[in-house]
């Protein structure tokens, strides 16, 4: 069979030419062939999700057991009532905030869906993938689009065209090339036929995200760990050994600084590396393939099959891979990760808790960061850090006088009053100031937490969301008190008037900002600062245990 290749990169180009291959390979999928179509997430295989024969030939060309059901994909929530039975109101909830979008739903589904596309489960998932080419493609050919990715089964999933080509070539009638996937990790899948709601795989949209919007999800024991013989999977990916190259892998969790010192230590002369960007020095002389910085998700979730796939045109004969914590996607890329490695999973040697405290003034984060020493914990103040960067660190020195000439004098001493007129004298120069501070921030404190070893670390900045310093931390907290409360701590702290008290309030941003952005809140309405301290360092050792045993969990 020749699989003929449409390439739909270039979407300004000739429009009747980018109409005339979407109907082409609409066409194919109506006449019950198979096509490779991008996604935002990964690249599927579809087929026509209402007609069987063709369902079946998904199963035979990647190679896929029939006990695995696929996912139907359509352009909307008008398409549910179709396909679907006893929707709940919520599904409509979530597809107006996350369709299209990496969101896949489980619900009941009607008779008209076959078997072979649920597996014989009363079960559906439906999702509306955000990609302009698929969307039209799925518009013209007028029937859902059953699609698991377009990968041989048990490989990594296919990002690009290319991939898909590598597996399918001859197998299928088509591929339509839509550039590179620009999630990189398949749909969250949520089954909507219980209650509370639960997470069956974690994917491109975080399962933060969705609990902000509908409230508490229950995750699957799937995620963590393989089912048993004999158990059916619900959805996509939670059986079967996934995503592997032809390498054994062995992953890490742990602080990315332990995670990388514990496979350098264990690395050979025929390993292979997968690592965040800023431990591939540790590994001259082996084949690494980097997944980004350890504090972008985003870039390692768009990566990580692309690693895990290239080894094998390589001689490793093992993988030791990096792996992000469980926040954000990292839960999605921490799960591909261990299932491509059978759940072969090392815990390194690392004890280390950050917490990132915020607010505004007045709020008590004082008081909630004596509770931190309290307990044994380091406090590192990014506003010290900063002014000794300014007196120590020439290369941020230089930076800064690149971008603000002569605020520097002859002697090199800065003139603070200089740069303060000019960076508060328009947004535009504050903001400039702000990047280059912040790029050469984060990195100062991963430094000073790893040069300190294991332990308890609190980080306390104004600008911890702004900065990007709050990637380094497991959580991050906004300290929060009532305005009238703030009004006169501040007047009795600084011995300012109250007008001047509700001047300084206004001018930072509201405690929703921090509410909405932080992990949890911790509020402040004590009568006295010795009250809150307690109440905070209860709040933290409860904090502590949850991520300590989240930790634990995750490292099985």
């Amino acid at each position: 069979m020749q699989t003929i290749y449409y390439d739909l990169r270039d979407t300004k180009g000739q429009q009747k030419e980018i109409e005339d291959k979407i109907s082409a390979a609409a066409k194919i999928l109506r006449e019950g062939g198979l096509v490779g179509i991008p996604t935002e997430t990964v690249y599927g295989l579809g087929a026509n999700g209402l007609d069987g024969k063709a369902v079946k030939r998904i199963f035979e060309a990647k190679g896929r057991p029939q006990d695995n059901p696929l996912i139907l994909h359509v352009t909307g929530p008008q398409w549910l009532p179709r396909y679907c039975a006893d929707i709940p109101p919520i599904a409509y909830v979530l597809a107006r905030k996350f369709w299209p979008g990496p969101l896949t739903m489980i619900l009941k589904r009607k008779p008209i869906v076959p078997d072979e596309t649920t597996a014989g489960l009363d079960t559906v998932g439906m999702r509306c993938p955000n990609h302009p080419v698929t969307l039209a493609i799925i518009r013209e050919a007028g029937v859902p689009i059953a699609a698991p990715s377009a990968n041989t089964s048990g490989r990594p999933s296919c990002t690009t065209a290319q991939d898909v080509l590598e597996d399918m070539n001859g197998k299928i009638e088509g591929v339509v090339d839509g550039g590179p996937c620009t999630v990189g990790v398949e749909s969250t899948i949520l089954d909507l036929t219980c209650e509370p709601p639960r997470l069956l795989r974690p994917g491109g949209l975080p399962l933060e995200d969705l609990e902000r919007l509908i409230g508490h999800i229950d995750v699957d024991k799937a995620v963590t760990t393989p089912l048993k013989e004999g158990e059916q999977p619900k959805a996509p990916g939670m059986k079967y050994r996934h995503y592997a190259p032809k390498a054994p892998v062995t992953v890490f969790t742990g602080a990315p600084d332990a995670s990388a010192r514990e496979i350098q230590r264990r690395v050979g002369p025929t390993s292979g590396v997968i690592c965040f960007d800023e431990y591939a020095h540790l590994f001259q002389g082996q084949e690494v393939h980097t997944l980004g910085p350890s504090g972008d998700k985003l870039a390692q979730a768009q990566r990580v099959f692309d690693a895990l796939r290239t080894f094998d045109s390589s001689s490793v004969t093992e993988i030791y891979a990096q792996c992000p914590d469980n926040r954000g996607l990292g839960l999605a890329i921490g799960n591909r990760l261990k299932k491509a490695a059978g759940f072969h999973v090392v815990e390194a040697d690392s004890h280390r808790i950050v917490l990132g405290l915020t607010g505004g003034t007045g709020a008590g984060k004082t008081s909630a960061l004596n509770a931190i020493r309290e307990l044994g914990g380091t406090v590192i103040d990014c506003d010290a850090v900063y002014h000794e960067m300014l007196e120590n660190s020439q290369e941020m020195r230089n930076a800064i006088n690149a971008k603000f000439p002569g605020v520097f004098d002859q002697d090199g001493k800065l003139n603070r009053q200089k740069l303060g007129q000019e960076v508060f004298a328009q947004k535009d120069r504050l903001a400039q100031l702000n990047e280059i501070v912040f790029g050469f921030m984060t990195p100062e404190l991963d430094r000073r937490m790893e040069s300190a070893g294991d332990g308890l670390f609190a980080i306390d900045a104004i600008n911890l969301l702004e900065s990007g310093a709050d990637r380094l931390c497991d959580r991050t907290i906004a300290v929060t008190a009532p305005t009238e409360l703030r009004v006169r701590r501040i007047m009795a702290r600084d011995g300012i008037t109250e007008q001047y008290a509700r001047l300084r309030i206004s001018a930072q941003k509201p405690d929703e900002y921090y509410r909405g952005k932080c992990d949890c809140e911790l509020n402040n309405a004590a009568d006295t600062p010795e009250a809150f301290q307690a109440e905070a360092k209860l709040f933290f050792t409860r904090l502590i245990e949850t991520i300590t045993e989240e930790k634990r969990r995750a490292s099985k």
